[in-house]
């Protein structure tokens, strides 16, 4: 089976990095995305695993699969200039409406969450999906097990299932979250975990679904 082109947009952040790592070392082709292609090939090079590096656009345009993963202040930059490229695409939102330096605050934008306003600007002729909130990019660098949870939010149960399959690829437990509009729980409890961390004194705090889940259905 032929695994589809992944871009990550943002990829020369310590989140977007970190994913197309682990994606990378799982078999998928990546492309990391940046404003400047040659800091994105850099970051590909020093990464590995046959990822290559190029302008967000450029990724966007070759990818089947595109990722966001930029900070809420770059989210409708961000996506404003991959918009031309990925009508009939499926899109991962992995933003957190973070507002420095309240950060350990919630604080959803008007829209309702971070992953409504990205298919706002998109509109409907993308699917899009939210994932990836809840995980320490730090850990995600990593080889180790993190043992965390990644809900993933969606209109579209099979596009859901695609985006839980690359969490499962990546090490970590995927799981439906249900609908786009719930995704406002997950960018939340980001800024909770941020005060637990703080708290607490916790190196990158995760969530984890408790009980017996029973595996879905195809």
């Amino acid at each position: 089976m032929t695994l589809p082109t992944i871009a990550v947009v943002g990829g020369t952040g310590n989140l977007g990095a970190a994913i197309a790592w682990r994606l990378a070392r799982a078999g998928y082709p990546v492309v990391i995305g940046s404003r400047g292609a040659e800091s994105a090939e850099k970051a590909a090079a020093d990464l590995g695993h046959g990822l290559r590096g190029a302008t967000n656009a450029e990724a966007a345009a070759h990818s089947d699969i595109v990722i966001v993963t930029v900070p809420f202040a770059a989210q409708e930059a961000t996506l404003a200039d991959i918009a031309p490229h990925v009508s009939g695409k499926l899109v991962v939102d992995t933003t957190v409406p973070l507002l420095p330096p309240r950060v350990m605050r919630v604080q959803l934008p008007s829209e309702g969450s971070a992953a409504l306003k990205a298919q706002a600007a998109l509109g409907e002729g993308v699917t899009l999906v939210s994932a990836f909130h809840n995980v320490a990019a730090h850990k995600l660098a990593q080889d180790i097990d993190i043992g965390c949870d990644v809900l993933v939010f969606g209109d579209d149960k099979a596009a859901r299932g695609r985006v839980v399959a690359l969490a499962d690829a990546m090490g970590l437990r995927g799981l439906h979250g249900g609908a786009l509009a719930n995704s406002a729980a997950a960018e939340a409890l980001t800024s909770v975990l941020i005060f637990l961390n703080k708290t607490y004194k916790v190196d990158g705090a995760g969530i984890r679904i408790t009980g017996e889940l029973v595996p879905l259905e195809d």
